[in-house]
């Protein structure tokens, strides 16, 4: 049997009336998901634990099957693995996004969250301003590391955790004054401070506002924790396995795990990105031998955020056709295969953040065709089917054995 997870990050949405009163799900046109919705089981499962914060980290954890209550440490460790950052068990991380501030209000608290991405900056660009940070902050206990895009790390020796740090995507168009972090040493906001002093007047920055692009001011520290033990998913499950996404928590996530993390060239991280490019590296493990591969498309998340209504629903069309349409061709080559088809939360757009509520998912299983019922794969087609998963965890052990432990 293969398996392969098809994971549209933050897909799941609330009807808006742009979308004649429907979700983007609903909305979107996507004949193979409904097609596998149509032929196999069709629920909701609760992917974020109560009490712990709707992430990309957590709910990602929960579906490749490891409880977040035992296993979430923070996101920004997950993304140091898959950065190739050696942590010591004291060693603390920090994600460290290169964000847009305004730039009219003198104090720093004052300032307003223009831009968690800083119009998605392109690596090589963030390289230079990271280190320009890392230059000028860099001490025996502080490192910056720079990472994709706009995503970078921050590793603090013998560090702190409960630091107070919010997720900057959290708060667009916010003022910043309540979201600054709130650690007793105030290190962390002065050197976010300090970084708006030496980036507001970088040369590559003043290069980008010469092409009407927004600079990237400021840097922002959040997702704070230790590096996770995690199980090894081939020892769980016993099926070797692959991860493929173009965001580092993810594989970070997978190499945590004991996967293989397999990158794909032009893969972005958003609607721009090499959908049959992952496809085509999805078919290729599972060709190879792989028993499991996780394709995880980040572009309905990063266009929730931005509010960007006609790409979260290309995005979903997207990867309907380019992913989940050439997965299913070649899967025909074999006789037992499963596929899962889901979001990890959602992020309306209405809101541009994540929520915790249930998300649908699809398991397909070609050798147990079945009449859900379901007429397309959404929100509410879900949840009319009265099946719900409480622990998210155990999503998984249904996935791959079939039943509930």
């Amino acid at each position: 049997m293969k398996y392969i997870v098809i994971l549209g990050d933050g897909m799941a949405d609330y009807p808006i009336p742009e979308l004649d009163n429907k979700t983007p799900l609903q909305y979107a046109k996507k004949p193979n998901i409904d097609m596998l919705a149509k032929k196999g089981t069709v629920g909701l499962v609760k992917t974020i634990p109560d009490g712990i914060a709707p992430g990309s980290d957590a709910a990602n954890l929960s579906v490749m099957g490891y409880n977040p209550k035992v296993y979430y440490t923070g996101r920004s460790p997950l993304e140091a693995v898959s950065m190739g950052i050696e942590l010591s068990p004291t060693d603390i991380a920090l994600r460290c996004n290169l964000v847009y501030l305004s730039e009219a209000e003198e104090e720093y608290s004052d300032k307003t969250m223009i831009d968690y991405s800083s119009d998605e900056i392109s690596t090589a660009e963030a390289k230079i301003l990271i280190e320009a940070v890392n230059n000028a902050l860099k001490s025996e206990s502080i490192t910056f590391y720079p990472g994709i895009s706009y995503r970078h790390c921050m590793v603090w020796s013998n560090g702190k955790t409960d630091l107070g740090c919010t997720p900057p995507h959290d708060i667009l168009e916010k003022k910043i004054a309540q979201y600054l972090p709130k650690e007793e040493s105030g290190l962390l906001l002065d050197m976010m401070i300090k970084s708006y002093n030496i980036l507001k007047d970088h040369p590559v920055n003043l290069a980008r506002k010469e092409r009407g692009l927004r600079p990237a001011n400021s840097i922002w520290l959040w997702g704070e924790g230790k590096k996770p033990a995690l199980a090894s998913f081939p020892e769980k499950y016993n099926k070797t396995g692959a991860m493929i996404s173009a965001v580092d928590l993810l594989k970070g996530i997978g190499l945590c795990a004991g996967l293989e993390s397999i990158d794909v060239e032009g893969a972005t991280g958003n609607v721009h990105t090499n959908f049959i490019g992952k496809a085509n590296a999805a078919i290729e493990a599972i060709d190879s031998g792989k028993d499991f591969v996780y394709v995880h498309v980040e572009a309905p998340d990063e266009s929730g955020h931005r509010y960007e209504i006609d790409n979260k629903v290309k995005s979903i069309e997207l990867i309907d056709s380019q992913v989940v349409g050439p997965i299913l061709e070649a899967m025909k080559k074999y006789d037992e295969y499963k596929i899962m088809v889901l979001p990890d939360h959602p992020t309306p757009l209405s809101l541009r953040t994540h929520t915790a509520e249930p998300i649908p998912f699809i398991i397909y299983d070609s050798t147990n065709e079945i009449d859900s019922a379901a007429s397309s794969y959404d929100e509410f087609e879900a949840k009319k089917s009265n099946i719900f998963i409480d622990e998210g965890y155990k999503l998984m052990d249904l996935f791959i054995k079939g039943f509930l432990d």
